[in-house]
């Protein structure tokens, strides 16, 4: 992993999400742990009632599994800060590679859990084109339980660090709070009133790659949804903007790219190649409603990438956005040709949508 610039956010609300965090996470998890027994049989009763294909208890389980990977997440990295603290030899270089560990781990034994309590069916092609770095990262957004796939399958796999660009409210979170600043990662304040500041700092992440790094970036800024859609088409049509309206309008299934972002990575690493992370099988799996209601259960989840090199994409910058909305165009048409595949056969299965 390459020597990275410090990316971390001010000092300010980090201390305080972590004193009212990490204590909330541990009392819910022992919660969880102590009762779950009886909560087990009140949802196995529930789920026989409504026949839902054990969907709370699936739910009571992977939330469950949840606490404990936070708890245990939070342990080890205790356990690093007190190895580099009374370690002197231990490096920075190594002891961001702990830390970088430590994510791959905890997002990998996340995403294995609920693949076998959910009992996904996963299929993927082309991984080799995020094999190597260095590479910016542009993954479609659709859920909240999507965030976990390129570490799981890329991290994981590659031993590639991703260096993510998040917003700030996942900071309460305690391990991203803990690992994710340790970390070249950058938590972005939505809707700030300094967003040229917020847009400098990613692409700051863009800078000193090396083989091994990459930048993820969320190009819609928030996960799909046909409300969203809805709301956005209601203000380019307020705006009198008709070519931003028919160009959103025509993805259907994804958000226009937020330009301002992804922009200023392309704008400051110009010999960077671009991977496009495209799947689909989260469509309908919003909230923790739905989790609950058995959104997850039996998903075909399918991934795809597609690589495209530096020398091909243009470096002026009206021609780079034309580019980009262009390749984002691609990948709505992806996703919309594997969705109705796959809800064409969760029909044929009888099985219900969410």
């Amino acid at each position: 992993m390459n020597e990275p610039l410090n990316f971390a956010n001010d000092a300010q609300g980090i201390w305080k999400r972590r004193l009212i965090s990490i204590p909330a996470y541990t009392l819910l998890g022992l919660l969880f742990l102590a009762t779950l027994p009886f909560m087990l049989l009140l949802a196995g009763a529930r789920d026989l009632l409504q026949q839902t294909r054990w969907a709370a208890v699936r739910a009571l389980l992977f939330l469950t599994w949840y606490f404990l990977c936070e708890g245990v997440g939070v342990a080890v990295s205790f356990l690093l800060w007190l190895a580099k603290t009374l370690w002197p030899g231990v490096s920075r270089s190594r002891y961001l590679d702990w830390n970088f560990q430590l994510q791959s781990m905890w997002t990998s034994a996340l995403w294995g859990f609920t693949c076998w309590v959910y009992q996904f069916r996963v299929t993927h092609e082309n991984l080799e084109a995020a094999e190597q770095g260095p590479y910016l990262l542009f993954v479609r957004h659709a859920s909240m339980a999507d965030t976990v796939l390129a570490s799981a399958f890329l991290s994981r796999r590659f031993k590639v660090c991703l260096r993510y660009v998040m917003k700030q409210e996942l900071l309460w979170d305690p391990c991203l709070n803990i690992v994710g600043l340790r970390l070249p990662n950058v938590f972005v304040r939505r809707g700030s009133s300094q967003r040229d500041q917020e847009i400098q700092r990613v692409a700051q992440l863009a800078t000193n790659l090396g083989p091994q790094d990459g930048v993820l970036i969320y190009p819609e800024g928030t996960r799909f949804t046909a409300r969203k859609q809805t709301k956005l088409l209601q203000r380019f049509q307020e705006k009198g903007d008709n070519e931003a309206y028919e160009y959103a309008k025509d993805l259907e299934v994804v958000l226009p790219p937020r330009l301002g972002g992804a922009m200023a990575l392309l704008q400051q690493a110009p010999d960077v190649d671009v991977v496009f992370f495209a799947h689909t099988g989260f469509e309908h799996v919003r909230t923790i409603w739905d989790v609950w209601n058995g959104g997850l259960i039996q998903r075909d989840i399918k991934i795809e990438l597609w690589r495209i090199p530096a020398s091909e994409i243009p470096t002026e910058e009206k021609a780079q956005e034309d580019w980009l909305l262009e390749q984002w165009k691609s990948v709505a048409a992806w996703v919309k040709e594997h969705q109705d595949k796959t809800e064409s056969k969760s029909k044929q299965e009888g099985k219900p949508k969410s």
